[in-house]
């Protein structure tokens, strides 16, 4: 009976050591080949999409721009023109700049036609509003004969606009006589043309915004 006693504990013990010897190994094994570490909050941030760094004061980096509010956007009312390939609006239209012509037509009591085209080879914008129209030396200007103002019109090669002016919307028979009338675009133009027009009579004008079509500028008052 003593000896089956001790070759069990024998036994146990032998078993108990070979678990040992495992364990210890599979610790070993676990500190050398080094199971993947937990992973830390910086990892966790580089694992995010990083947000694009401004570039340095000296230029250097890249980034996408955001667009900001408004970002290249002409604003309403502006006459703008042809844009050039820097992105800059072309010029305003000057009287200079444009080749003038004249014709009475019948319709509406009778008016007078003025036709614009830019010379050969300028391209320029004719703003928004009324085109500059003035009789004899006293200064009289055509008013608007029409209540709201048209788009602004650039014009190069062939393209032609149209203005009609009407010189007498008074009922009576008087008023001044003349045969000749002064054109600007707008009050600033520091160089306006003189255009024949024959006998008219003038009093209390009107002058229509530009139109693309002739039958547009028809002063009705």
């Amino acid at each position: 009976m003593r000896k089956h006693r001790i070759r069990t504990a024998a036994i146990a013990a032998t078993t108990l050591a070979g678990a040992l010897s495992l364990a210890a190994c599979a610790g070993g094994a676990s500190a050398a080949g080094g199971a993947a570490p937990a992973p830390s909050a910086v990892g966790s941030a580089s694992a995010s999409p990083a947000a694009p760094a401004a570039p340095s004061a000296h230029g250097g980096g890249t980034r996408t721009a955001q667009p900001s509010a408004g970002h290249d956007k002409v604003r309403t009312g502006t006459p703008v023109g042809d844009r050039d390939k820097s992105g800059h609006p072309g010029k305003v239209c000057r009287a200079k700049d444009i080749t003038w012509s004249t014709r009475s037509e019948d319709q509406a009591g009778g008016y007078i036609l003025i036709s614009a085209k830019a010379h050969r080879g300028i391209t320029c914008t004719l703003p928004a509003g009324l085109p500059t129209v003035a009789f004899g030396s006293d200064g009289t200007t055509a008013g608007p004969a029409e209540q709201v103002a048209g788009d602004a019109v650039t014009l190069k090669g062939d393209i032609t606009v149209y203005a009609g002016v009407n010189p007498k919307t008074a009922n009576t028979k008087h008023g001044k006589e003349l045969d000749s009338i002064i054109v600007a675009v707008g009050n600033e133009d520091p160089d306006p043309v003189s255009l024949k027009v024959g006998t008219i009579l003038v009093d209390r004008p009107v002058v229509t915004d530009w139109h693309i079509d002739a039958k547009d500028a028809v002063p009705f008052s």
